[in-house]
């Protein structure tokens, strides 16, 4: 596998396009006083659309993200990037880490260093890892797939071979949120031999067995399974559109960058840990960088393909089956969904759950200190 290095840049002529059509922006009308009830709220999407245009640095974002060490390799038919960061220990252990949506590998940024190198960020050295953050195919600066299929167990097959073929590692840690999050359980579940743990931030992936031979269902296990329904009936309607109608969707999201903002902010503002004010826990600019590479790129149509595609290979355990490699959960708050623990007990060999004082679903970028705290305390009796 050829791995070639790789430096972020976006043509200036993309950016100057980008500041024309956000200054033509049709702005839709809004119920006076109605805020977020309807969605993105008007008065701070064009706030945050006026920075865009007149504020924003993306030259020095870019400065910022090209620090860290940057590649591309073609993995069978995708050219995937990443980061890939070395540790800074005696003897580093190598970490995958994949990003969800409406995330892109930015959100890692904050971790990385304090995984690579925790003697310099409060940490010992001996809890150093190699750190690999790939854009997940269809998102950022990999390529889009052309073919149908591309769901977390195709993501996951393919990370295999980027760690072993492409980066010679042939055992590995994994780590992740969202769909990074079923992409590492499905890395744990299908290549024993070649993860030696992993670690996620939700545990809605893989669905453990129900059937028949099966343990009944606790109070706290039916409280989230209710809970789960009605967030599915009250937020889920990006999921339903994403997983049944994403190319009607793209048109407008892929031509409209105020348009964009607005899909995605929203997003980060009911999601993460910030009590609805979203600049709580991102500044504009941590915002904007993630949004301009889903613009730059025009991945906006690709990356909610995965909906689609997951949607028609639902991952459900079978009688008997769990995730075998030792597990480890981190529980933010603020996260989607708030499974108990007994809930991940049925398909995880779990060996650490910890339930985190604050944060959300980004929690990379919105608590990178406890985050990365808690995957080496995880992976400290691995290391052996």
């Amino acid at each position: 596998m050829d791995v070639q290095p790789f430096q972020v840049h976006i043509p200036e002529s993309t950016l100057e396009d980008l500041r024309q059509r956000l200054a033509r922006t049709r702005w839709s009308g809004e119920i006076p006083g109605s805020q977020w009830d309807y969605g993105a709220n008007l008065d701070y999407v064009k706030e945050l659309v006026d920075y865009w245009a007149s504020e924003f640095d993306w030259r020095a974002q870019e400065q910022t993200i090209n620090t860290f060490d940057h590649f591309r390799a073609k993995v069978e038919d995708i050219e995937v990037h990443f980061i890939h960061q070395r540790g800074r220990g005696p003897d580093p252990i190598p970490l995958i880490i994949t990003h969800g949506w409406p995330s892109s590998f930015a959100e890692m940024l904050k971790i990385i260093p304090l995984l690579t190198d925790p003697a310099s960020h409060g940490g010992a050295a001996e809890d150093s890892f190699d750190v690999v953050v790939p854009s997940m195919p269809g998102y950022g600066f990999s390529s889009q797939p052309a073919q149908r299929g591309m769901s977390v167990f195709r993501v996951g097959d393919l990370w295999l071979k980027l760690m072993t073929e492409g980066l010679g590692y042939q055992r590995f840690g994994a780590q992740g949120g969202d769909w990074g999050a079923g992409v590492t359980a499905h890395l744990g579940f299908t290549y024993p031999e070649q993860v030696l743990g992993i670690h996620v931030t939700s545990v809605t992936r893989p669905l453990p067995y129900l059937g028949p031979g099966s343990r009944p269902v606790s109070i706290e296990e039916q409280k989230f399974l209710d809970d789960r329904a009605k967030w599915q009936q009250d937020e889920g309607g990006y999921s339903h559109i994403q997983g049944t109608k994403p190319q009607t969707l793209s048109y407008g999201l892929n031509d409209s960058p105020a348009g964009l903002a607005a899909w995605i902010v929203e997003k980060f503002r009911t999601w993460s840990d910030c009590g609805g004010d979203v600049e709580r826990r991102f500044t504009k600019d941590e915002l904007l960088t993630n949004i301009t590479i889903y613009w730059a790129t025009e991945t906006i149509n690709s990356s909610t393909r995965i909906y689609y595609e997951s949607q028609r290979v639902p991952w459900n355990l079978e009688e008997g089956q769990r995730i075998e490699v030792p597990s480890g959960v981190a529980v933010f708050p603020q996260e989607i969904s708030h499974p108990p623990r007994e809930w991940a007990e049925r398909s995880y060999n779990l060996q650490r759950w910890t339930k985190m004082p604050r944060g959300g679903h980004f929690a990379a970028q919105e608590e990178p200190e406890l985050l990365a705290e808690d995957i080496r305390a995880f992976f400290r009796p691995l290391r052996d």
